[in-house]
């Protein structure tokens, strides 16, 4: 006999009847520990040969139910260590709130009809029978929810007994649920659902320029939703034998269709196993299952590939995890659109089932990332959690799992981060009957935009595999919107594109929120902003200066895209660069902090070129006392020349001049003119 003093969260369900004459309150509870149990289930971890220490335990029992009203096998549900057993097997739970009862409610998802005692306890721990079955037998159905109704008991009930006889019903038995309730009317099992959907239109087959009589399986959409990469099975125009699988691609064409797929070939794919996850917003960053080894094989871990000079998809190079462990065969990756957050579902020593969902954060020096971190019970359950998909809010987070109430099979769930833990989230819920189905349901994806939401399905599917639709989404059911930012890199001097690195940061903080990569070949970049917030966007290269330019998202609360090309100064005698993000006190040569970023990069830069000499150069407006418009000039170059000495940079190197108000950009006197004409600019004296 085991004894566990596992307890739950109390769960308590008040359901209202309203009659013309008076309203009655049922109160159902949900059992909320466990007070004893005659044996539990073990599996063995395939790979560590040890127990799976959550799954089929006594404690799953607990809550509300996990499967019902789907049935079927549930690794979130109790069921007893043997499938047949001569020796009564029992459970014993308490509930938080001792009340009267008029029924108890026992959730069977699995091989049900094996009950043959149900007790109850009151206050003072006396035991009660409510109910004895002698004629156990197997029942016609695969599941149910067995109430047993009493005339209102006249104790408080503060926790049951039940009893099964295995050996009369074959296979192992399933115990999802136990509740209490004060009401005749039957206790249900419900799904917890999301607001309705209210799609805009039918879930979509993308049909056979996608699909195949094949696997289609984790479809990644570019954020812009101009493109479509994802997984293909079995295909005869994969690479690697037949059984194997390839990553595929078809971009968007104008009527919003997709072109043939095409399979991406080496050095993506091989001869082994290959997968894609994310596609980075600027489009020329991907996530790829596996570790690539140079003598061709694949082992467990992620792999990155990047555009190279040539456009093409460069080797895939292993992405190093600290800590990184899995001891199941399968995982999949997700990297958030800032590139600096990583969701991965993988099974560790602190699972809570075959896979769950963590979080690992890229460390500072922009290549590693932390060991990975658990996202708490709220999300994982004690079945595997598959394809997490954060939105381009970084806050919603699709997922799929069987671990919760559902359709029947693997459903689509949303939770939302409620805070920067990343352990504290909002409850799961299920997408509902437009998205999921009694199949398996999997791989949510939305783009930017999120005019359209993809996600894979074996239902209504073209030949009974995994088939990718789409779905159109009302703006109610979208996550938060967010701005796309595009443009092109280019040389300064040659207007060549090049290629650079993206960072964008919190304007008033100076908090690097995110990076990207522009196309070597084109210069093209893509970032996703969250709203309500101004940013500092800019590039950077080697042998070149970077050229600030601010992006002010505050007061935007729709989804917008926004075209800012970004020019890169080449590190040579001539070269001038505007200091975009230079503040000061008005009428004064005080610097603003939100002035530090910009200047600790130009140190950074100097330190990186120790023989570039420099001139401060200062502007004002037009309009005032020349006298003082001269001085204020010379006092904020002086200000900013103070700064970088304080940052390591010797005076000797930093040339000074003011202009004041003798080369202006504009004579006009609105205030943006006005503003344009305040500026402090870099001129390169020798490199």
């Amino acid at each position: 006999m085991m004894y566990l003093l596992t307890t739950k969260k109390t769960w308590l369900l008040v359901l209202f009847f309203f009659t013309t004459t008076f309203i009655q309150a049922q109160t159902v509870q949900w059992a909320s520990s466990v007070l004893g149990v005659s044996s539990e289930r073990r599996e063995l971890n395939p790979e560590s040969k040890s127990p799976e220490p959550h799954q089929f335990r006594a404690k799953q029992a607990l809550g509300i139910p996990n499967k019902l009203p789907a049935l079927g096998s549930s690794k979130c549900a109790w069921s007893p260590a043997q499938s047949k057993n001569a020796t009564p097997e029992w459970i014993k739970v308490g509930f938080a709130n001792p009340m009267q009862i008029s029924q108890v409610a026992i959730a069977e998802n699995h091989n049900p009809g094996a009950i043959t005692h149900i007790y109850v306890y009151d206050e003072a721990g006396r035991e009660h029978l409510l109910y004895r079955n002698t004629n156990v037998a197997p029942l016609t159905v695969s599941g149910r929810i067995f109430h047993f109704f009493v005339k209102k008991t006249a104790y408080k009930v503060k926790s049951v007994k039940v009893t099964l006889n295995t050996a009369r019903v074959p296979g192992y038995n399933q115990i999802d649920a136990i509740a209490i309730s004060d009401s005749n009317d039957p206790v249900q099992a419900k799904i917890n659902l999301a607001k309705k959907l209210n799609v805009k239109s039918k879930p979509l087959n993308l049909g056979t320029n996608i699909n195949s009589r094949y696997d289609e399986i984790s479809p990644v959409v570019a954020p812009d939703g101009s493109a479509i990469y994802f997984t293909r099975a079995k295909h005869p125009q994969n690479i690697g034998k037949e059984h194997k699988q390839d990553v595929w691609y078809a971009n968007l064409r104008p009527d919003n269709n997709f072109d043939l797929a095409k399979n991406m070939g080496p050095p993506i794919n091989t001869e082994h196993h290959n997968s894609s996850f994310s596609i980075a917003p600027d489009g020329n960053t991907m996530l790829l299952n596996n570790v690539y080894r140079p003598d061709g094989k694949l082992v467990k871990g992620l792999s990155i590939t990047r555009r190279g000079a040539d456009g093409n998809w460069t080797r895939p190079e292993k992405v190093i995890i600290n800590g990184y462990k899995n001891l199941n065969k399968y995982s999949e990756f997700c990297l958030s659109p800032n590139g600096k957050v990583l969701l991965m579902t993988i099974q560790q020593t602190d699972t809570r089932g075959g896979k769950d969902i963590y979080v690992s954060f890229l460390n500072s020096d922009g290549k590693t990332w932390s060991k990975p971190r658990n996202l708490g019970s709220r999300v994982n359950t004690a079945e595997s959690e598959t394809s997490p998909f954060l939105a381009a809010d970084g806050v919603t987070l699709y997922y799929s799992t069987s671990g919760f109430s559902g359709f029947g099979s693997n459903d689509i769930f949303v939770t939302r981060r409620l805070d920067d833990s990343w352990s504290n989230w909002s409850t799961p819920k299920n997408l509902g009957p437009e998205i999921n189905t009694s199949k398996w349901d999997a791989y949510f994806s939305i783009p930017a935009k999120a005019d359209f939401a993809y996600y894979i399905t074996y239902h209504r599917s073209i030949a009974g595999s995994g088939d990718i639709f789409r779905v159109s989404l009302s703006e109610s059911n979208k996550p938060k919107p967010v701005a796309l930012v595009k443009g092109r890199v280019f040389n300064a001097k040659t207007k060549q594109p090049i290629s650079a690195s993206i960072e964008y940061e919190i304007l008033s903080t100076g908090k690097n929120v995110g990076r990207g990569r522009s196309n070597p070949k084109t210069g093209e970049y893509k970032v996703v902003l969250p709203l309500e917030q101004k940013y500092a966007l800019l590039a950077e290269a080697k042998g070149f200066l970077s050229v600030d330019t601010t992006i002010d998202l505050k007061g935007i609360t729709k989804y917008t895209e926004i075209v800012a090309d970004l020019y890169l100064v080449p590190i040579e005698s001539g070269g001038l660069v505007r200091l975009n993000n230079i503040f000061f006190s008005r009428g004064s040569a005080r610097l603003l902090p939100e002035s530090y970023p910009e200047l600790n990069r130009l140190a950074k830069a100097m330190k990186e070129n120790p023989t570039m000499r420099i001139r401060l150069e200062g502007h004002t407006e037009i309009f005032g006392n020349k006298k003082f418009l001269m001085n204020l000039s010379k006092q904020r170059v002086k200000s900013v020349q103070k700064y970088l000495s304080e940052k390591g940079i010797n005076d000797r190197r930093v040339k000074l001049k003011g202009f004041g108000y003798k080369r202006p950009l504009s004579r006009k006197k609105d205030e943006k003119s006005r503003a344009l004409n305040r500026r402090v600019e870099v001129r390169i004296l020798s490199k």
